[in-house]
């Protein structure tokens, strides 16, 4: 009698086969992104119709009819308004923002010694870089270098005074400029600063507690703008007879210990998300108070609040426009205060300016959401899907 000889289990592996073209490819995409159920799908026709509308016109008037070249305001400006252009015409007047650059640069800093900013940009792209990429090795010497060797080469180098480099005063700082180095002074003051602030308000230190409650809910309670028109005007009013400082130094001051305050309350959520047992955990080993917090409960506090911090970073970035209350110029002041020039006043110039400002704060804002984004997804190890 034959036995058959028969098998249940494959002997062999299967050969990957290509998924279904209805699943992959363009068609795929649109399908799942797009037009998933009738909501998404009249999302998606809503979204186009006004996207139709606005970016032809939007493309025509900054691309096409726009006025790339041009030594005064006659290059954008019809007949009719004394200037070259025909009737009707419309179109963005980049010839202004390309003849006001500089300063919208560095504001009215001395054209000849502008080669010093240029120089702090470059050490500055050079230190942030490699510390942002997290497989380039030194992040302690690197982070050394960026947040104290820096900024005393960098404040050397601008205002001068030293080395037989000539002295420029703050007040001749403006733009871009003052725009970078109000957030890179806030940023890196406000981040640690805050720490300090909600570690204080969850001390069990009546002292300490009381005196982070008062500055946070203070500084909190009050707009920006008035806190920087109490640094410049308020605060010499209570100094001795005499005695200033520099108040572009008010305003560093102003900002840092603003954000500090929000900082603070954003770094104070990612504590209390900490879960009980980790405290346990880190007494059990016989860890002090501050190795349990520097070890143990910061690294975690912060890795949950990575959003928050950056929020609280891309809006400090953008207030600072608000120094133009206090007679300070950064990149939206200089722009608008260029507005008055009767060499380029035109119809398009103040539309051409502020939508260069506009695209500049983006591009700034939108790089540090894309990298927290980034770091939150590489730090996200005790979630992974």
């Amino acid at each position: 009698m034959s036995q058959n000889d028969l098998h249940y289990v494959r002997t062999e592996m299967a050969l990957p086969q290509p998924a279904p073209l209805r699943e992959r490819g363009p068609v795929a995409w649109i399908r799942k992104n797009l037009f998933a159920n009738p909501f998404d799908s009249v999302l998606t026709i809503i979204g186009m119709i006004i996207v139709i509308m606005i970016l032809p016109p939007l493309v025509d008037w900054a691309l096409v009819q726009a006025q790339w070249t041009g030594t005064d305001r006659t290059f954008c400006s019809t007949v009719a308004q004394g200037g070259i252009q025909p009737e009707g015409w419309s179109g963005a007047c980049w010839a202004f923002v390309n003849a006001k650059f500089g300063q919208f640069m560095f504001g009215r800093y001395p054209i000849e010694e502008r080669w010093r900013v240029i120089l702090v940009a470059i050490m500055f792209v050079a230190l942030l870089v490699p510390l942002l990429i997290p497989r380039v090795p030194r992040k302690g010497l690197n982070a050394f270098l960026f947040l104290v060797v820096f900024p005393i080469v960098a404040a050397f180098l601008l205002i001068g005074g030293f080395f037989g480099l000539p002295h420029v005063e703050t007040p001749l700082w403006g733009g871009l400029l003052v725009t970078l180095t109000l957030s890179y002074v806030g940023i890196v003051v406000s981040l640690p600063l805050g720490i300090l602030l909600a570690l204080g308000r969850r001390s069990k230190m009546p002292v300490v507690k009381m005196l982070s409650v008062i500055f946070i809910e203070t500084v909190r309670g009050v707009p920006l703008i008035t806190v920087l028109f109490m640094a410049s005007v308020m605060l010499p009013l209570f100094l001795p007879a005499g005695v200033s400082f520099d108040k572009f130094l008010r305003a560093l001051i102003g900002v840092s210990l603003f954000a500090s305050a929000y900082m603070a309350e954003v770094v104070r959520g990612g504590l209390q998300a900490i879960p009980k047992g980790q405290y346990e955990g880190a007494d059990s080993l016989g860890l002090s108070y501050w190795q349990k917090t520097g070890l143990i409960i910061l690294p975690q506090a912060l890795k949950l609040v990575i959003p928050g911090i950056v929020n609280t970073f891309i809006g400090l970035f953008k207030d600072t426009s608000l120094v133009y209350i206090i007679s300070m110029f950064d990149l939206l002041g200089v722009v608008r205060q260029n507005f008055s020039d009767p060499a380029w006043a035109s119809p398009q110039t103040p539309a051409s300016g502020l939508v260069f400002a506009a695209l500049v704060f983006w591009m700034f804002c939108f790089g540090m959401s894309r990298y927290s984004i980034y770091m939150e997804h590489r730090l996200d190890t005790g979630h992974k899907r």
